[in-house]
């Protein structure tokens, strides 16, 4: 009887810590989750994903397939905070039971933080209905009573997707995509999102009698969506040309420019080292998500052309015009995409008594609409096209397009003699 109370003692004595152990650990937050962040009062799902190790955390957004993974994060307690250098935000958040719930903000003053809720990843049931089928090229137009600015008057194309009930493809407007929505057809109606840390968006379609689509974006804004081959006939007029959408006063003149890299050195057209090549000066900025999509395809160009005679110079416009605030911002952004052409501070996207805005910064331009806005320059300094926009790896074909016909404009300036 002794022997079996010393057994049993032992064993209460040896499994007593891991039972401890066990009891005040921490559940593993790692893994998919299925998000919402409230924007402008609007559920906008999304998907997560969040590894950890010890004391160290990484979060990560999905672009398609394609990850968006913080540059730091950290672990206390049931607290956890992600940081996103290169777009300058924060997502803090808090588990709770077998929920996450928390805040994503700017770090820029003044921004107000959006509500974030999280809970795990669960996949989507079979559906048990015929889903239509949507895939292909589609153009949408704002309800006509809803139009209040010219900029409303505008066609956008969109692009779309499909495998079964599943969908995704973007919308393409003058400036560059939104980003891949994803989602699914369920219950007579298609609902598709995108957040990948920015871009917010909502996009829901009914099917009209006669196959058009009604959409609703981010709960407030309606547009009629119509298959391309039928826009016309529609009524919808045909989307702005992003070739021809801004345009320089004198073709015939060099394009001038003149601004500070990031260590002041002022960087210019006449310099010894520009004249006589083809550039291409990319318009931009580091708050700019197209501007984002565009790098990785400019760092292709650079890489490819430049020992031919290529120069690629970025006139960055900031949201602010202290150096303390945007120099960081930009050397975020050269640092995601491992930029190797120059950046340069032009100026600001408001007005302020120290920067200039692009209209007084580029003067030669006529109707500036849209970051990015792509110049390229033969070797005599003379605009040979302005593109506006950036259509990303969202839009499918259109991206092809657009990187071939780049490619072709730069080969083709490259063969021409220096002045």
């Amino acid at each position: 009887m002794k022997r079996l109370l010393l057994a049993a003692a032992c064993v209460v004595v040896l499994w007593a810590p891991s039972l401890e152990r066990s009891v005040g650990a921490a559940p593993s937050i790692d893994g998919l989750w299925d998000a919402v962040v409230v924007a402008n009062g609007i559920e906008i799902p999304f998907r997560f994903e969040i590894a950890t190790k010890g004391r160290e955390t990484q979060g990560s957004f999905f672009e398609g397939d394609r990850r968006i993974t913080s540059t730091s994060g950290s672990v206390a307690g049931d607290a956890f905070a992600f940081e996103y250098d290169f777009l300058n935000t924060t997502l803090e958040l808090r588990l709770a039971g077998d929920a996450l719930a928390g805040t994503y903000r700017t770090n820029r003053a003044g921004a107000r933080p959006q509500d974030v809720r999280m809970r795990r990843f669960v996949p989507a049931a079979s559906a048990d209905e015929t889903t239509p089928v949507l895939a292909g090229n589609w153009e949408m137009r704002r309800n006509a009573d809803e139009v209040t600015a010219p900029r409303d008057t505008r066609t956008w194309n969109v692009f779309l997707r499909q495998s079964g009930a599943e969908l995704s493809g973007t919308i393409l407007r003058v400036d560059g995509d939104v980003g891949t929505l994803v989602g699914r057809w369920q219950n007579g109606k298609l609902v598709l999102s995108h957040f990948a840390g920015e871009r917010p968006n909502l996009f829901e379609a009914t099917r009209n009698p006669d196959g058009t689509l009604a959409v609703t974006l981010n709960g407030n804004a309606h547009y009629l969506v119509v298959r391309s081959g039928e826009a016309r006939a529609k009524g919808i007029p045909e989307p702005p040309d992003p070739s021809r959408y801004t345009n320089v006063k004198d073709p015939t003149a060099p394009f001038h420019f003149a601004f500070p890299d990031l260590t002041g050195k002022l960087v210019s057209d006449t310099d010894a080292d520009l004249r006589g090549k083809v550039m291409i000066l990319a318009i931009g900025g580091s708050w700019c998500p197209n501007c984002h999509d565009e790098a990785p395809f400019l760092n292709e160009l650079y890489t490819d052309y430049r020992a031919r005679g290529l120069e690629i110079v970025a006139l960055m416009f900031e949201n602010d015009p202290d150096p303390r605030v945007y120099r960081p911002r930009v050397q975020s952004f050269i640092k995601r995409h491992a930029a190797q052409y120059p950046m340069l501070f032009a100026g600001t996207t408001q007005p302020t008594p120290s920067s200039k805005v692009i209209a007084d910064a580029l003067p030669q331009l006529v109707n500036f609409g849209a970051y990015p806005t792509t110049i390229y320059l033969g070797r005599d300094g003379r605009v040979r096209s302005v593109h506006a926009g950036f259509p990303s790896a969202a839009t499918g074909a259109e991206h092809v397009r657009l990187k071939q016909e780049v490619r072709a404009l730069v080969e083709r300036l490259l063969t021409e003699p220096a002045p």
